[in-house]
């Protein structure tokens, strides 16, 4: 019987973090990627078993699925990885969870629910930060004011030390898309930064842009609420200039430009530093209103986004192999309700105005 977990990336940034912490949440993973010279070593550091296999074999996917009950899909960038695993998982009946925040993937995912219901699995990417505090917040929210037509969320970092290769890399994938919001129920597409907000949460005041963030999809599927905007923390002079990106997106777009920042990422260090996670922190903040005028407002902070991520991903992994899931497409909160954020460590009370 298939009763095993499987960490895929898990030498990557986010994958070594939920390695870490694995035994803490009473699991024994087997750890696996596509080099052998890296996956090794910190299998044999934690005692874990671990499997060799890249994504470009679907014979290679099955076997390597065959005993496993739930796979954490860590490796990005998920517009190119989510497709074969997600394949795979359904092919071998194995839980499919990943960290995604890519409205992409996100859609793919959606579109294979019936074939989920039908292989007895559970799709559900946005494991991590993208986009579980969102997600709750949003249907908190949604619970409070069940006529709401519009749905603004905001977040953003407080210290942290910023972002890790693999998020840098989706995010030179994305150079020169621009921005989308939700509208009267379809995705639309808008320039980035289109829309600033200002808002407070824990006595921290942020300045706020428009960003097309994994809840335009998600929080949509979780909350029936037709209109949605995302927003991120940004310095005002950054939001000024990135105003103006639509100029250059056919620049962006280029081969040459993405590859020149890629290299700039790889000369990087792989992510923020035990200590910066450990000082940062993440504010979340969200309203959502009716068509005649009212509104509710909530707010709550969490650890930095990396810790975050490692943290749910895990909780959920437990979560499902206690057999507490269901079968099909399921948002975070969609399938755990509202209260699964505040079940992590290092996560405060909603705070309603």
């Amino acid at each position: 019987m298939k009763q095993s977990l499987m960490i895929y990336g898990a030498y990557g940034y986010t994958g070594r973090l939920m390695v870490g912490l694995a035994a803490q949440y009473g699991l024994q993973p087997i750890l696996a990627g596509r080099d052998a010279a890296r996956l090794e070593p910190l299998a044999q550091a934690h005692g874990f078993a671990w499997r060799c296999f890249d994504l470009s074999s679907a014979h290679s996917l099955d076997e390597a699925l065959r005993d496993v009950r739930v796979i954490i899909h860590a490796a990005g960038p998920f517009v190119f990885t989510a497709r074969p695993m997600l394949e795979a998982c359904l092919r071998t009946g194995t839980h499919y969870l990943d960290i995604t925040g890519e409205t992409d993937v996100f859609a793919m995912a959606a579109s294979l629910d019936q074939a989920a219901r039908t292989a007895g699995i559970m799709l559900m990417p946005g494991t991590g930060f993208d986009v579980v505090p969102t997600d709750c917040l949003a249907l908190a929210l949604q619970q409070r004011l069940p006529d709401a037509t519009h749905l603004q969320l905001a977040f953003g970092g407080r210290g942290g030390g910023g972002i890790s290769h693999g998020t840098a890399t989706s995010m030179v994938n994305k150079l020169g898309a621009g921005g989308a919001i939700r509208q009267n129920g379809k995705l639309v597409p808008k320039p980035l930064g289109h829309e600033k907000l200002e808002v407070e949460v824990d006595g921290t005041h942020m300045f706020t842009m428009a960003i097309p963030w994994g809840d335009i999809v998600t929080a949509w599927h979780t909350t029936g609420i037709p209109n949605i905007i995302t927003y991120t923390r940004v310095k005002p002079a950054m939001y000024q200039l990135l105003k103006w990106q639509w100029l250059f997106n056919g620049l962006l777009r280029t081969r040459l430009v993405k590859q020149w920042i890629q290299r700039k990422i790889d000369q990087r260090p792989a992510g923020p530093s035990d200590a910066q996670r450990l000082a940062g922190s993440t504010c979340l903040w969200g309203r959502a209103r009716n068509q005649a005028g009212q509104s509710v407002t909530a707010s709550f902070t969490t650890p930095e986004a990396y810790t975050l991520t490692a943290h749910a991903s895990l909780h959920i992994a437990r979560l499902v192999l206690a057999e507490n899931w269901k079968p099909g497409y399921h948002t975070p909160a969609g399938c755990y309700g509202p209260s699964l954020v505040f079940d992590l460590p290092g996560v405060s009370a909603l705070q309603w105005r």
